[in-house]
């Protein structure tokens, strides 16, 4: 019998198999509340933005529904909106996406500020006004967003390093990706981006490696930090009205199994 290869499962992906296990047996029921994400976090000895991309990978399928300023809640699933087997595997998660990003960029950003020329710095600039000119979230601002990037490593003359940028931002339109944007990208976060991407090229174009390098660094941890902002849940439960919301819930106590060790530090996401 010859033997498999073996696929290892993205860790994210291990907790919404946990969750949706206790889901199916019956621990959630349909309508009741999960426990809040740092719950999660603490009894599965992971990290907050790895237990956000499983609730994610299930409000995706159709298993949970995120209430902002309320909980995590259970719901009858209507249809699965992805193959979990098939599709899933397949799909890096945001934070994941965010931090290769974060590292390889900023090296990119570093080496853009020794050997970025004129015509560089202005198809740069260009992409920044562009930027300035449209409303987000939508299809513009993305596309601008894109081309800022890909410009900076488009300066280094080199062809792979601008496919690989582009194919990492192109992430962004994965359905995790979408759904974690859906409930944090508005105007004001695109102003705070905007103002992160001129520090980025005003680095470049002064032509100072460590402060291009720390700029973009910077630009993508925030990212990291705007989709790790609270969803709500855990004021409501700490306030009175919350926790007398929660001495109602029907929810039975987690009892998630702890992720492998190995894997758990993998998951720890930095600038927590």
């Amino acid at each position: 019998m010859p033997l498999e290869a073996v696929e290892a499962r993205r860790l994210y992906r291990q907790i919404a198999d946990q969750l949706r296990s206790l889901i199916d047996s019956g621990e959630y029921a349909v309508g009741s509340r999960l426990p809040t994400e740092r719950e999660l976090a603490e009894q599965l000895k992971v990290s907050r933005p790895t237990v956000r991309e499983a609730l994610i990978a299930l409000e995706v399928e159709g298993r949970l529904r995120i209430r902002v300023g309320s909980g995590i809640y259970v719901i009858e699933p209507a249809g699965a909106a992805l193959s979990v087997p098939s599709a899933a595997a397949v799909i890096e998660g945001p934070f994941e996406l965010l931090r290769a990003r974060e590292f390889l960029e900023s090296a990119i950003a570093e080496q853009a500020a020794r050997v970025a020329k004129k015509d560089d710095i202005a198809r740069i600039d260009a992409s920044l006004v562009a930027m300035e000119n449209v409303t987000h979230p939508g299809e513009a601002s993305m596309i601008h967003d894109r081309a800022f990037h890909v410009a900076i490593a488009g300066s280094l003359g080199n062809a792979v390093l601008v496919r690989v940028v582009g194919d990492l931002f192109d992430q962004r339109l994965n359905p995790y990706f979408a759904q974690l944007a859906h409930y944090f990208e508005n105007p004001r976060t695109w102003h705070a981006a905007l103002d992160e991407h001129r520090a980025v090229r005003d680095a470049i174009a002064a032509h100072d490696p460590g402060a291009a390098r720390d700029a973009m660094r910077n630009h993508l941890a925030r990212s990291q930090e705007r989709f790790a902002q609270n969803f709500g849940a855990e004021v409501a439960a700490g306030s009175p009205t919350g926790r007398s919301r929660a001495d109602r819930s029907t929810a039975k106590p987690a009892k998630p199994k702890r992720a492998p060790s190995k894997q758990a530090k993998g998951g720890t996401a930095r600038r927590r």
